[in-house]
């Protein structure tokens, strides 16, 4: 096992330049989500070069793709995952550029040595992490029905193999009252606006009666055209999130109660809607985590306990379905957050792109583990039943 790590690490080093030359590519030329054209065929295009079988387009998304390497035997089947969609003004603050390079990398380096490894390698690629589920859709599409493990790795402030994350649910209210002269007759309005804003304050009234960890926040989205008008329409766009999914829809009653509230208040009328992305809370796998911590101490990478605040990932459903697992590695003090300019900076620097291989390592050598070790396979789909 010892000398396919080496030959894997030492062409992850032969291979640095493509790889950091196409993250730089994705980072300079950031795309939204289901929009990642540009990154799909790059990537597409440098699997179908080392003789991957590609399919762009997977689950009936145009960014979306499997790549298949053609040495298939008996054995487990291993995923890894990249994503590549940034974020609305802020280009790639989430560092996506560094998670396609290095799943990328990792299976350059393993389609090597995988006429000598057993089972099967695929990469995934998927679009819309940030907003538009794109791994749920391809969860529901069934593409991860026959994989045996699943593994994603991700720029952090932090180094850590276990985290978890929040389920979410995007949530949409809208109100539709009256308009009328804001000055000369604002008596003769229903203002929408205003029940929005009592919607916040219902919000804001919760927030010490809900269990620690768990969010509920939004933003206006349509306030109204002119002050001199009572808005007749306002609408806002809430993220509802929990460590447990019954919780999460527990805290979207209470908000449907806020906005039924500010409409009975204000005389509005209520329209509320899911939209978006609705993601499940990242379901860790222990066993499969200690493998990939073994992986990056042995390539000097220090690992700390989970800490900081959870945000949500679409990874989350993944976990679900297949043993999985979502690390972080540091690419920046961590003073520095994530979705900032700050960290947008960090995922086009030195250290990021230097992270980004010891991350394509430390992917190709737990898949090494997993392809090579039935043992660690059985304890990590046991762990998996034993909290399904």
């Amino acid at each position: 096992m010892s000398d396919w790590k080496e030959k894997i690490c030492s062409y992850v080093d032969k291979i640095r330049p493509q790889i950091v030359a196409l993250s730089k590519d994705i980072h300079a030329a950031p795309e939204l989500k289901f929009e990642e054209h540009k990154a799909s065929r790059w990537l597409a295009d440098a699997l179908t070069t080392e003789g991957f079988h590609v399919e762009l387009g997977a689950a009936g998304l145009d960014t979306a793709l499997i790549a298949t390497h053609p040495e298939i035997s008996d054995g487990p089947t291993i995923a890894i995952l990249g994503e590549y969609d940034a974020l609305p003004e802020l280009g790639h603050a989430c560092g996506h550029n560094l998670i396609a390079g290095a799943s990328l990398g990792a299976c350059l380096a393993l389609g090597k040595v995988k006429a000598d490894l057993p089972g099967k390698l695929i990469f995934f690629g998927t679009p819309a992490e940030e907003g538009g589920g794109g791994k749920v859709i391809m969860v529901q599409a069934g593409l991860f029905d026959d994989i045996d493990a699943a593994m994603i790795f991700h720029p952090s402030n932090r180094t850590m193999v276990t985290r978890g994350s929040l389920a979410i649910t995007e949530v949409e209210i809208a109100f539709t009252g009256r308009p009328a002269h804001a000055s000369g007759s604002p008596e003769k309005g229903i203002n929408a606006l205003d029940a929005v804003i009592q919607t916040f304050n219902g919000i804001n009234a919760l927030r010490q009666h809900i269990k620690d960890g768990s969010r509920i926040h939004g933003i206006i989205t349509n306030g109204g055209s002119k002050p001199n008008i009572v808005p007749e329409h306002a609408a806002a766009l809430f993220y509802v999130r929990a460590q447990e999914t019954s919780y999460r829809d527990e805290l979207l009653e209470k908000l449907h109660s806020c906005a039924q509230g500010a409409a009975l208040a204000t005389g509005a009328e209520l329209s509320l809607s899911k939209i978006g992305h609705e993601y499940k809370a990242m379901k860790e796998n222990h066993t499969f985590a200690a493998a990939f911590k073994k992986n990056l101490e042995m390539l000097g990478i220090e690992v700390g306990p989970p800490s900081g605040g959870l945000g949500s990932t679409d990874m989350g459903d993944v976990s679900h379905i297949v043993p999985a697992i979502h690390p972080y590695i540091a690419i920046c003090s961590e003073e520095i957050v994530g979705h900032s300019h700050e960290f947008a900076e960090a995922a086009g620097s030195e250290r990021g792109y230097d992270v980004m291989i010891s991350a394509a390592k430390a992917l190709a050598m737990t898949a090494i583990d997993l392809f090579i070790d039935s043992d660690l396979m059985r304890r990590i789909k046991a762990e998996d039943d034993s909290v399904r």
